[in-house]
């Protein structure tokens, strides 16, 4: 059965922090809050890791994962953005958006959609998350806990131990964080096209 901690979402504490980034860089399957919902997330470069989300959510290739991020500089690591999109990244971020852009070499050839080289990012807006990335010094490969047949994400930590305890390495409770995903948003296309909306502002991008 996973690990079960209780972090504070205004003020976490250091020392469970430390113990979150601990299982990350063991190669461990996290259960943690963001700012829309909980979420499923590993390490970037963790293959076994990457294939037990896919068996939880019974997801095939052609899923986009999103790397969540610390920063716009980080962003600018993993996906290939001009001038147009740091403006609107500036306002989006951090915040709950997902946006879609062309990625980089950084990122490895088994996370994109498999006829095109996107990828999701995202920096949501909780302290949690923040340090978590802090202590990684690296993004988190993620997607949303939502069960396959569900239509929303799980939020009872304890419905979420009972579901998938057995399956992950660690759950992070942070409290209630919701159910309302978040506003999906293609950027690689011109206008940017809304893919699906959620917690986030789209009205911002209705045609």
């Amino acid at each position: 059965m996973a690990e079960l901690i209780a972090i504070h979402p205004q003020n976490p504490q250091a020392r469970l922090i430390a113990r979150a980034v601990d299982v990350f860089r063991d190669g461990g399957v996290v259960v943690y809050p963001t700012d829309s919902s909980y979420a499923l997330g590993c390490q970037i470069g963790e293959k076994t890791a990457l294939d037990r989300i896919r068996m939880i959510r019974r997801l095939d290739d052609k899923h986009n994962f999103t790397l969540v991020c610390r920063d716009l500089s980080e962003i600018a690591t993993y996906a290939k953005i001009d001038n147009r999109d740091y403006r609107l990244l500036k306002s989006l971020t951090p915040g709950p958006y997902t946006l879609i852009y062309q990625a980089t070499k950084q990122v490895p050839r088994r996370l994109l959609h498999p006829k095109r080289r996107a990828i999701g990012i995202r920096v949501p807006d909780t302290p949690i998350v923040r340090d978590l990335l802090a202590g990684l010094d690296q993004p988190i490969l993620s997607t949303t806990l939502i069960m396959p047949g569900d239509e929303l994400p799980l939020d009872d930590i304890y419905e979420i131990r009972e579901t998938i305890g057995h399956c992950v390495d660690l759950i992070i409770d942070g409290g209630p964080c919701g159910t309302e995903p978040t506003t999906v948003v293609d950027m690689t296309q011109e206008p940017p096209a809304l893919v699906r909306a959620g917690k986030g502002d789209s009205a911002l991008f209705d045609a």
